[in-house]
């Protein structure tokens, strides 16, 4: 598998500057949004039954329904979603000629549209299914927007979110196993996956690299050769002269019979990744 079929930053204008289109996406835009009619409103549903709930279990209902009630803002109902739709949709399609704007696929856009009201409050995440809903409505592009991408997203969070974009943009994100070598054979595995991958992409909780890495392996948008080290100017240098990997290697340096080694690997995005980011990930406005 190619290692560097990843779009390049080069690809990408630096700026883009939206224009409203003519009243035909806008219909279009509304015929998509209108699926979301069909979606159920659970929380109105639930709301007596959260209430009476908290009457009968006293103090400790109240307290749970103080840490409940935010949620009736951030889960979003069909106005928002469509004002968002229509804004977001419009700027991303705005280069696509009117003849080629579709209805999009029921499959992709229905289950993406109910995502949107418990993911629509967090940027990284609506930005991804806005994205997939526009690939979808062109005609050029429909067949990359794969129903099944939905369930990726809904699987990924925000931090996820932020590592595919930068991966999207680079080919050379490397990553080593730290081992532990026994004086008399084999070794065990100390730390996995020990990166700057999710500090260089901005995440929030970089502390939780090796789970983000593990569910992208799980999703099959990545995969993590073992033991194949990438050539060239070494990159894995930034890695091994990380303060707390010199102190590793100098705690266990210490003690006799045992000695500190790595496994080179790297991040590599596969066939089915490659496409989830063309239809999520990539801003359609800059395609």
């Amino acid at each position: 598998m190619s290692e560097n079929n990843a779009p390049e930053p080069n690809d990408i204008p630096s700026e883009y500057t939206p224009q409203k289109p003519d009243g035909a996406l806008k219909q279009t835009i509304d015929s998509a949004t209108a699926l979301m009619k069909a979606v159920p409103i659970y929380q109105d549903a639930m709301q007596p039954v959260a209430q009476e709930a908290g009457k009968a279990l006293g103090t400790l209902g109240k307290t749970v329904n103080v840490a409940l009630a935010p949620l009736a803002v951030l889960v979003w109902g069909y106005d928002k979603i469509k004002d968002y739709l229509e804004n977001r949709l419009e700027e991303k399609l705005e280069k696509v000629p009117e003849e080629e704007i579709q209805t999009p696929n029921p499959s992709v856009a229905g289950p993406a549209i109910e995502a949107l009201r418990f993911t629509g409050h967090d940027e990284d995440l609506r930005e991804l299914f806005a994205n997939l809903i526009a690939t979808a409505m062109d005609k050029n592009t429909a067949i990359e927007a794969h129903p099944a991408f939905v369930d990726i997203l809904k699987n990924l969070s925000p931090d996820e979110a932020k590592i595919l974009r930068f991966l999207a943009l680079r080919s050379d994100v490397v990553t080593v196993d730290i081992k532990l070598n026994h004086k008399g054979g084999g070794y065990s595995v100390l730390h996995r996956h020990v990166t700057t991958l999710a500090t260089d992409a901005g995440c929030e909780h970089p502390q939780r690299t090796t789970h983000y890495t593990d569910n992208l392996v799980r999703l099959g948008l990545i995969e993590i050769p073992y033991n194949r080290r990438k050539s060239g100017e070494d990159p894995y240098q930034r890695i091994l002269n990380d303060p707390l990997v010199q102190q590793l290697k100098d705690k266990y340096d210490k003690i006799d019979g045992v000695s500190i080694s790595f496994n080179y690997m790297f991040f590599s995005v596969t066939d089915l990744g490659k496409q989830f980011i063309q239809a999520c990930v990539i801003d359609k406005a800059l395609r």
